[in-house]
């Protein structure tokens, strides 16, 4: 790369991190890259640390020592996140997303890039300090969020099936019971998808009693992994406690109440942004 003018290095530079998060780049790397000292590049660096922490983009963790240098962990501000789930929860009570059977129609929000990007860094927020080495999701509506998620962690993502593959090779299938219908289902990973021993955050859109969930949490256990947490979209209220599968998970959005006959949806902020 040619020698830059400040100014367009700082440009460049912000975007080299915003690209590359949570990767450690050394001063070394950022030098020989814009033919600049290291002690300039340590300024610059400075500057783009103070605003990205003053317009919560993120942090800037610096690593000292032979080894050492910078990495971009993207954050989103708890404000700036109730802002953006509540504006979510007012679209999703329109009453026209009111289906037969008490469904809720969410496939266009899952397809606006802008709202992906948000919901991935507020799920990257989350589970920032937690060691996770890939993210999981069930086929379909799952998949725009864990990979949203996954960018904003640059971390690969393992997509579980409702039925084998033969492009993919062996699989592991399990068999589950649907929280939603009480329904037998079946869901299947390739073995060549998930290393053994991996910390899998799972990803999901919505969860009712959490069916789906356990069924992925149990199709990890034939592989030794460990679930390093859970983030669903939206989460229905309507389940009663006792019959939860689960405990522990993040919620952004919670459905707590559907008329049929109105079509009138209450839907208020998950426990992400439980305060107690």
């Amino acid at each position: 790369m040619k020698k830059l003018k400040r100014s367009a290095r700082l440009v460049e530079m912000t975007q080299y991190l915003l690209n590359r998060p949570h990767t450690l780049i050394s001063l070394t790397a950022f030098a020989d890259r814009y033919q600049s000292a290291k002690s300039s590049i340590s300024e610059d660096l400075a500057i783009i640390k103070e605003v990205f922490e003053e317009e919560g983009i993120g942090q800037l963790q610096t690593l000292a020592g032979a080894a050492g240098g910078v990495k971009f962990i993207p954050r989103m501000a708890a404000e700036a996140s109730l802002d953006i789930v509540r504006r979510v929860c007012r679209e999703l009570e329109q009453p026209e997303r009111v289906l037969p059977g008490g469904y809720l129609y969410m496939t266009d929000m899952l397809g606006q890039p802008n709202l992906l990007n948000d919901v991935g860094r507020i799920f990257a927020t989350a589970f920032a300090d937690r060691p996770i080495d890939v993210i999981m999701t069930v086929e379909t509506k799952g998949i725009p969020l864990a990979y949203a998620t996954a960018s904003c962690l640059n971390l690969p993502v393992v997509i579980v099936r409702r039925d084998n593959k033969v492009t993919e090779g062996s699989a592991v299938s399990i068999n589950y019971v649907s929280g939603s219908n009480k329904r037998i289902q079946t869901m299947s990973l390739a073995r060549r998808a998930l290393k053994e021993q991996s910390r899998v955050l799972i990803i999901d859109d919505f969860m009712k009693a959490g069916g789906t969930v356990q069924g992925m949490m149990d199709l990890l256990h034939e592989f030794n992994a460990t679930v390093a947490g859970v983030g669903v979209f939206v989460e229905s209220g309507e389940v009663g406690t006792e019959d939860r599968l689960l405990e522990d998970y993040v919620s952004l959005a919670k459905l707590t109440a559907v008329d049929l006959k109105t079509k009138q949806t209450t839907i208020v902020p998950g426990n992400y942004f439980d305060t107690e």
